[in-house]
């Protein structure tokens, strides 16, 4: 090899944004999954990465998706974030085997199929709180499992979340109520994990055509609505959303915590 392409290439790895440095995404359910974007750009920026996963259908397409990428084994742990013995167990887990870790992701949410289309005011009791569990108490849940992880060193949590957690978007119903929950609970996270020099951010990206987007009622409806209005006239892509997760990630969003980061080509400013 030259001088010149070993420069090049020595620089190549000196400038990844995420050198050194370990995370944990959670949410990663098949290619399309926004998690999938940013575990692909964590490690394209230097970082060792470890998965949790659900069940062994999850496992299964994981495994897939590894040999796809080329990742010789990554570490991975099964977890349940409704179950609070298995949130413990996979915290041990990765602390034993894992290591000390860098950041996590949140990008888990569910809602009943039903409870995605038709009035709000028809929300069932076990949907809401089943939608408020798994896609906003469970952030709680997963700072207070991996904290121990992150303590040594400080770190950055991300979780994903969406416009209308604040403004009315037809058919997100229960949904939206629990983003708003989980905006909320990042802002108090951030507040408490500070002092453990502990980051909590939240993105919050246009809408992506995902696996769990496809249960909401009229969402190819609404991604031409946004391209044909957001500022930038066109829809958002995964890897864009990852890009900002990898800069909160980063020692370059150090002094930013409990922020919630817009990645919808300026959607969010419009009045009309």
């Amino acid at each position: 090899m030259s001088e010149a392409k070993t420069l090049e290439k020595t620089q190549s790895v000196s400038n990844m944004l995420l050198k050194g440095k370990k995370g944990i995404i959670v949410g990663v359910a098949n290619k399309w999954s926004i998690a999938w974007a940013v575990a692909q750009a964590c490690i394209r920026e230097g970082a060792e990465i470890g998965f949790t996963y659900q069940g062994e259908r999850v496992y299964r397409n994981l495994e897939k998706l590894f040999k796809e990428a080329d990742l010789k084994d990554p570490f991975s742990v099964n977890l349940d974030v409704t179950k609070d013995e298995e949130l413990k167990s996979a915290g041990e887990t990765i602390k034993k085997e894992f290591g000390q870790i860098d950041f996590f992701l949140h990008a888990v949410a569910f809602a009943k199929r039903e409870e995605l289309g038709g009035e709000f005011v028809n929300t069932s009791r076990d949907g809401y709180h089943l939608a408020q569990d798994v896609s906003s108490y469970s952030l709680i849940a997963l700072s207070k499992a991996l904290k121990p992880c992150m303590e040594e060193k400080g770190g950055s949590i991300v979780a994903l979340s969406y416009l209308g957690s604040e403004r009315v978007v037809k058919n997100y119903n229960v949904m939206g109520v629990a983003k708003a929950a989980l905006e909320s609970s990042a802002r108090y996270l951030a507040y408490d994990l500070g002092p453990k020099n502990i980051r909590v951010n939240v993105v919050s990206p246009g809408p992506i055509k995902t696996l769990s987007a496809s249960g909401i009622d009229d969402f190819s409806k609404m991604l031409e609505h946004f391209r044909n209005i957001a500022p930038l006239r066109k829809n958002v892509s995964a890897d864009e959303v990852a890009d900002t997760c990898v800069f909160l990630f980063s020692d370059y969003s150090r002094a930013i915590t409990g922020e919630l980061i817009y990645v919808d080509c300026g959607y969010n400013t419009l009045a009309m």
